[in-house]
């Protein structure tokens, strides 16, 4: 996620927000009511409706789903398009979409729960956990030769995991000898196409969460510890440290610690078979046009992935992903139902950053991070969110009580600006709205 909202919202706007947002679902669901109410909150978000009609009526892309809340009041959605090019089903409030990195504020805040019962801590070196990753060696030259090494400094904890400054490498991101050795040990974000696509192939994937932290620590890091922020696999890593610390599988423990108290009924690392009607499928924009890269009924997250990835793995629906957000803008409560402490949600989504750690000239230079998040600071402080790699973005405003989500399906993400776009258009909308002072 980039750019974020400025400022928190009056206590007068949002008030206002929720009565608005909320009033959809008192009035049933009958399909011209819905349609009606559907009408009325893209009337409230004309620049985020704009955004939405733009990529879709041009064929960009095959369709868009905006899913905005406020409060403890059930979300409204912006709905754009079909689920595929070719699929008859529009896109829903419970499509399916593949949400990539934005599993990543959730094994983050699986690990808050854990630091928050003192079953780790922050500071605590992943080596109390994994010994494996005791003596960790770093390349003299960040993305070179990967014999020419030194010993670390640092020893790697929980909190550099956590914010991406463990000095861990990324497939995706590293270049040379490093990223090679990466994909040739199969420690890969998981797998995008069935497709022999050389720009979209990240290599075979180790076959264990275990086997993919024993790897990893033989690979050497890129970075010094705590001294650079750079995108990694470290909340890949961290589903394994969860593993261990909590004596459960990591899928194991995300469902029975977040998604079942949480509400969270369609969010899964492989889609069940009766469920793959409501999978939207992937594409490419190439040359104008748009290629099929993970179609439905064929994709590859109708199979058992090689490990719950943790940083990449998951599938949700904006109605799913939307009991994540409101979980946290409630402070570890939804409906009712506590699924962290508030004191666990406030650590989360504040900036963790290690104060040795430089974000110059990254994607997060000039803001913090959190537990697997970009976290506001100064006028833009009660942030939190992150994005996806197929198009997909979501924060919170904590201040505001404000959640707001974007999901569609194209790779790579920097084909559209639209991580961008996205929070701009919120932003410009709730200017619109702000009462005067």
């Amino acid at each position: 996620m980039h750019d974020v909202i400025d400022q928190a919202v009056s206590r007068r706007a949002l008030l206002r927000g929720a009565s608005l947002l909320g009033a959809g679902a008192a009035l049933g669901g009958l399909p011209l009511v819905a349609r009606a109410a559907e009408d009325g909150i893209a009337a409230q978000w004309p620049a985020v409706t704009a955004m939405l009609d733009r990529y879709v009526s041009t064929r960009k892309l095959a369709g868009m789903a905006a899913a905005i809340g406020w409060g403890t009041a059930a979300p409204g959605f912006i709905l754009r398009g079909k689920e595929g090019l070719d699929d008859p089903d529009a896109i829903g409030p419970d499509s399916l979409f593949r949400i990539y990195s934005m599993t990543k504020p959730i094994t983050g805040m699986a690990a808050m729960i854990l630091v928050d019962e003192g079953k780790l801590t922050l500071d605590q070196p992943i080596s109390d956990l994994l010994p494996k990753f005791a003596n960790m060696q770093v390349q003299v030259t960040p993305d070179g030769s990967i014999t020419d090494l030194r010993p670390a400094k640092t020893a790697i904890t929980v909190r550099h995991l956590l914010t991406h400054t463990a000095g861990l490498g990324y497939s995706i991101i590293q270049k040379g000898p490093i990223k090679t050795a990466y994909e040739s040990a199969g420690l890969v974000p998981g797998q995008v196409t069935r497709l022999p696509l050389p720009e979209l192939d990240r290599g075979r994937p180790v076959r264990s969460l275990a086997l993919f932290a024993d790897r990893l620590a033989e690979m050497p890091l890129v970075y010094e510890p705590g001294t650079k922020w750079s995108y990694s696999v470290g909340l890949d890593l961290m589903g394994r440290v969860i593993e261990v610390a909590s004596g459960a599988s990591f899928d194991a423990f995300l469902k029975e610690r977040i998604f079942d108290p949480a509400g969270m009924t369609s969010t899964w690392f492989q889609v069940p078979a009766s469920e793959d009607h409501r999978l939207t499928g992937n594409y490419s924009p190439m040359m104008g046009m748009l290629l099929p890269i993970d179609p439905p009924r064929s994709s590859v997250y109708l199979d058992k992935p090689a490990f719950p990835f943790g940083g990449a793995g998951l599938v949700s629906s904006p109605r799913d992903y939307d009991r994540f957000l409101d979980m946290l803008t409630g402070y570890g409560a939804i409906g009712g139902t506590r699924v962290m402490s508030e004191k666990a949600v406030r650590l989360g989504t504040s900036n963790l950053l290690p104060e040795t750690v430089n974000t110059a000239g990254t994607m997060v230079g000039g803001a913090g991070f959190g537990a697997g998040g970009r976290v506001g600071l100064g006028a833009l402080e009660g942030t939190y969110g992150w994005g996806g790699a197929a198009g997909t973005v979501a924060f919170v405003n904590m201040k505001a009580g404000l959640r707001a989500a974007l999901y569609t399906q194209y790779m790579p993400s920097d084909a559209y600006p639209v991580h961008a776009e996205f929070p701009q258009a919120v932003q410009a909308d709730l200017a619109k709205r702000r009462p005067a002072a």
